[in-house]
């Protein structure tokens, strides 16, 4: 802020003579601070931020619900009683109340279209719904795969500066040298959560309370060790060896969200500004102090410059866009990447097209 004229109060020194009159004094004037050119981008890259710790708690929620529904019987098939359980309720066709001579056969049909059909078809409706527009969603944001496979890359990365063992080259960060004390560690988790896995998988099948008491004990029933013992082993080696193999070609929930995507070319994008490339150059940041910033950034190995049909499997979590701001700010530039949807990701689709050609 700043003031012209004498300050409040004070008068200038008289002209010439040796008079004191005091000159009259001039009006007060306040200039407003001009902007800085780089203060919109601050609270960019604080929004984008703010994004992934957004997206990192809604992954341990779900996770904690994909682990913890069983027990609380919110979701789960009882093999025992052949019973479906939902939000604590079970939920019946009315087969038994059939035979049993209780209901009629109309009235088991229209139980099987209320109670089957219906929500199997809203809710697959709903879910591809969610992908044609904004893709694998689910996937970024929910899957409690997904948030493993970052919590191991993480740890892989601490102990040799790759994010998978098949990468060929290491992606050193400059504040974070790699360490093989984080060797252990690595191997540890995917122990866990192969582990995790294969008792969660069991307790969707069997009553929780059993499956539990049974491990507490170490008194497992020989068919329930086995699964265990298959279980933790076949997880263990996906989450250390294939974790993002299974992501991008083995995992049917995502195949179906990206067919569904790539049938929208108005479905949301990571568009590149092609006209701006020149200023990716040197996009340096933290993470990534070789460049590439946004290809380092992606969890699932994937290249979000890139056109959308190479991009089959993004999952759309956001974290190019955010390692793109990172590096852009310092040079008061607008981030290249964005999401795009409707009217705009359709131009970035054709665009793409017309490139290929």
């Amino acid at each position: 802020m700043a003031f012209e004229g004498p300050p409040p109060g004070r008068e200038d020194s008289g002209g010439t003579g040796g008079g004191n009159a005091p000159a009259p004094r001039r009006k007060m004037t306040v200039r407003k601070p001009t902007a800085s050119s780089s203060s919109p981008s601050w609270p960019t890259v604080r929004n984008a931020h703010r994004l992934q710790r957004r997206r990192h708690w809604m992954q341990a929620g779900f996770f904690a619900f994909f682990v913890l529904a069983p027990a609380l019987n919110l979701l789960r098939f009882d093999l025992n009683e052949t019973q479906l359980w939902v939000l604590g309720m079970r939920w019946s066709l009315g087969i038994d109340a059939f035979t049993a001579g209780q209901i009629t056969a109309p009235q088991v049909a229209l139980n099987f279209l209320l109670r089957a059909v219906l929500p199997a078809v809203l809710l697959v409706g709903g879910f591809l719904a969610v992908a044609w527009r904004w893709g694998r969603l689910w996937c970024g944001w929910l899957c409690p795969h997904f948030s493993a496979v970052e919590l191991v890359n993480d740890l892989l990365h601490r102990a040799c500066a790759k994010f998978s063992l098949w990468d060929r080259h290491a992606t050193p960060r400059s504040d974070r040298p790699a360490r093989k004390r984080w060797w252990p560690l690595f191997a540890l988790s995917c122990l866990i959560l192969g582990f995790t896995w294969a008792v969660t998988l069991l307790s969707y099948l069997l009553p929780p309370a059993e499956i539990w008491g049974n491990l507490v004990h170490g008194t497992p029933t020989p068919n329930q060790a086995k699964f265990l013992l298959i279980g933790t082993t076949v997880f263990t080696l996906e989450f250390a060896f294939a974790r993002h193999l299974f992501c991008r070609f083995g995992c049917a929930v995502g195949l179906f969200q990206s067919l569904a995507w790539m049938a929208n070319p108005r479905g949301m994008v990571v568009a590149f500004s092609r006209d701006r490339a020149r200023d990716c150059r040197g996009c340096e940041t933290v993470k990534s102090p070789s460049g590439s910033a946004c290809d380092n950034a992606c969890p699932m190995r994937l290249h979000p410059r890139n056109i959308k049909r190479m991009m089959f499997s993004c999952v759309q979590c956001g974290r190019c866009l955010t390692e793109c701001d990172v590096s852009q700010t310092p040079k008061d530039n607008e981030p290249l990447l964005s999401w795009e949807e409707g009217e705009a990701a359709r131009r970035e689709t054709e665009r793409q097209k017309r490139e290929e050609r």
